[in-house]
């Protein structure tokens, strides 16, 4: 497993970050522990979660998974987004941030975060107030390193000047989405984090399976797929467009003699802006397989192909 520095900071994450947010889902609790258990023997230090996900079962199994052999995982969790009806479960407020960061050290069963992201930017937290409460997470020893999610170049080029006019913790990472097909952060913010030492590591590897070829134009998606179980982002993907271009996808990963999910990962991994990628398994061996693609380059000429084939708009 190859490992890199998260920005500018000293701390390695492995090329592949293990996904989580199906942990308590759709894979029960013996498998997701199953599944850590492989990742990290297989070398994958890094494991993404959220305080939402699966109304925080993936919280509670990562801290059972990581029982006594806690320090060979980087953890990474997030707050902000709703966990409740009341006007302050949701948002960066010190309150919110405070009351969840709690939550979350309760169920990972442990002192600290590794690192702490910001799930979405707050329109109504002032940033001093947000970014304060998380320097002195940072002082506090509960959080190692302060990170943002889903956060626009402008967002952070604002958390930035707020840190830097405070004194305060900068941002060290950024968790965009990033695919075959949707690449919208290419056109800035890649290169802006790279330009500000700022680690990416990426989500949405596969698209939810649209780059394994489980999905067919016409055909309702299969039962238990991401595309069966969350209609907002079904409606998102099952497009025409879409369809069509993963098909040129498939002929190049034909002519390859390779995987699409293979391709796919690897066309990921070829960008230097890239620290990591998330990719989410479901039993053990779905580990293994990604990270034998992963580590098993494809053609140059296969990748360059890719690059050539124009994508639609995300939406």
């Amino acid at each position: 497993m190859e490992y890199r520095l998260l920005g500018t900071t000293g701390l390695k994450v492995s090329r592949m970050t293990l996904g989580t947010n199906n942990f308590g889902r759709d894979v029960d609790e013996q498998t997701s522990v199953r599944v850590m258990r492989k990742a990290i023997d297989l070398g994958v230090n890094s494991v993404d979660t959220a305080n939402v996900y699966t109304k925080r079962r993936s919280e509670e199994i990562i801290g059972k998974a990581i029982r006594g052999d806690r320090e060979r995982f980087v953890i990474a969790t997030k707050v902000g987004n709703d966990v409740g009806e009341g006007p302050n479960d949701s948002g960066l407020s010190r309150k919110h941030i405070l009351w969840q960061v709690e939550e979350s050290l309760r169920l990972l069963q442990t002192d600290h975060i590794d690192i702490y992201y910001m799930h979405s930017f707050d329109q109504e937290s002032p940033l001093e107030e947000t970014l304060k409460t998380f320097d002195r997470l940072v002082r506090d020893g509960k959080v190692r390193y302060v990170a943002c999610s889903n956060f626009t170049v402008a967002e952070m080029k604002a958390a930035g000047e707020v840190s830097e006019r405070l004194g305060l913790e900068r941002i060290v990472a950024l968790q965009p989405p990033y695919n075959l097909l949707n690449r919208g952060v290419e056109k800035e913010t890649l290169g802006y984090c790279a330009a500000e030492g700022i680690g990416t590591i990426t989500y949405s590897a596969l698209a939810g399976g649209f780059l394994t070829g489980k999905y067919a134009d016409g055909i309702p998606a299969p039962s238990g797929t991401r595309g069966a179980l969350y209609p907002k982002f079904w409606g998102r993907m099952n497009r025409p467009e879409n369809y069509a271009v993963v098909e040129r996808f498939k002929a190049v990963a034909r002519r390859a003699g390779i995987p699409l999910s293979q391709l796919a990962l690897g066309w990921i991994a070829k960008n230097p802006a890239v620290t990591s990628m998330i990719v989410g398994a479901s039993r053990p061996d779905q580990v293994e397989e990604n990270v034998r693609q992963l580590s098993e380059r494809p053609p140059a000429d296969a990748l360059a192909a890719l690059d050539a084939i124009p994508v639609p708009p995300p939406t």
